[in-house]
């Protein structure tokens, strides 16, 4: 079994953010840790982004995975079902379509199973996570989040 631990942050919001993921494979001593910076995002985007980049990650198809994430946004649209309904609507009126049909592709190729858990309440790799979210936003080499620019630009050209 894989387990995740992942945190976004948004300096700002939107503003510059930054992800951080944990990953170990249970019963063994494997770590994997990742994070990045982009120069303009929102908190849940980052949230979201950094659960894509952990399931892209795993090379093998068919695993067993474990979620944490401190993001109600996240873990309920999949435990709720919520993402089901935005897929039949194709994702008409929700925000981050982008990331989540990014992560549809991704999520369905494994067994995965989300736990939330509360955020700055003493999680270790939580904790660890968002130390990493928040260095990466105020890193100097920040990503574009072509996404949120894109759906950004688009929105100030209709009111120009």
């Amino acid at each position: 079994m894989i387990e995740v631990f992942t945190d976004g942050s948004s300096l700002g919001n939107p503003g510059k953010g930054g992800y951080g993921i944990i990953m170990k494979l249970k019963g063994t001593s494997y770590i994997k840790k990742i994070s990045e910076g982009f120069r303009l995002t929102t908190n849940n985007r980052m949230e979201l982004l950094a659960v894509i980049i952990a399931l892209e990650k795993i090379k093998k198809d068919h695993q067993q995975v474990v979620i944490y994430s401190d993001s109600k946004y996240v873990v309920n649209a999949v435990r709720k079902g919520w993402i089901n309904n935005w897929e039949k609507k194709r994702f008409d009126k929700v925000k981050n379509p982008d990331l989540w049909i990014r992560f549809l592709k991704i999520y369905n190729n494994h067994t995965v199973h989300f736990e939330w858990i509360k955020g700055h309440a003493g999680h270790p790799e939580n904790e660890e996570c968002d130390k990493m979210a928040v260095n990466a936003a105020k890193s100097e080499n920040l990503s574009i989040d072509v996404g949120y620019e894109n759906i950004a630009e688009n929105k100030s050209e209709l009111f120009d």
